[in-house]
């Protein structure tokens, strides 16, 4: 993971010295939940609420195309009534409330809906997740309930990492101030056991930003003569 994070550093630092790349802040609240799927069958869950908060950049790529990479904090979680039982968390589970922290690595492409300062555009690529830590509480069938930190690693109950695709469409202005919504759409299973339940991040949010390096755009109004 320590390699993973150097080298997307290592990526951002060199775009930005060989390009007239921008560098931008943002950060936001999320829904989050999960497709939960066991033996293959859904089952009920709720969202929860989270947020989310880092740093990207903006490098032109042709006209209005540009590549957006993005690195940022993002707190997942879920609540799930189960109608299945299997391990994680337990055989013996009726439920379970997850809060998970993650950091996320995404490569998106933007496209930009119109030539003018002020503009909407669309964002699109994939994401992935690093699970740092995360808290899970659940209640048994004999009405017990446990309260644990969430097993990651290999060969533990859940894994270290997943991956989303990522869907943005926001607005951007001249002055670099930018806001967009998102959809987080997991395409891997966020479980590690054999034969245990299909786990898939879902998110939606909202969040507001700043390009810092942005020029200001300024305008001659003196009359021509």
């Amino acid at each position: 993971m320590k390699k993973t994070l150097a080298g997307f550093a290592t990526l951002l630092i060199t775009l930005s010295a060989i390009s007239q790349a921008e560098v931008g802040i943002f950060a936001g609240p999320q829904a989050t939940g999960t497709k939960y799927l066991v033996f293959n069958q859904k089952q009920k869950s709720e969202f929860k609420y989270g947020f989310q908060a880092g740093a990207c950049m903006k490098v032109e790529f042709d006209k209005n195309l540009f590549f957006t990479p993005a690195f940022f904090y993002s707190m997942k979680g879920y609540k799930v009534t189960f109608k299945d039982f299997v391990h994680p968390p337990d055989t013996a589970a009726k439920d379970n409330n997850t809060t998970i922290h993650t950091v996320e690595l995404a490569a998106l492409l933007q496209y930009d809906l119109g030539k003018n300062p002020g503009h909407a555009f669309i964002k699109a690529g994939p994401s992935l997740d690093f699970h740092l830590f995360g808290k899970e509480q659940f209640n048994l069938k004999n009405g017990s309930s446990v309260s644990r930190k969430m097993p990651f690693g290999a060969g533990s109950d859940y894994g270290h990492f997943s991956a989303n695709l990522l869907l943005q469409f926001g607005y951007e202005t001249g002055s670099g101030i930018f806001f967009f919504g998102q959809y987080t759409h997991g395409l891997a299973s966020t479980n590690n056991s054999d034969g245990g339940p299909r786990i898939y991040h879902r998110a939606y949010g909202i969040s507001i930003g700043k390009y810092l390096n942005r020029k200001k755009i300024v305008i001659d109004t003196r009359n021509k003569e």
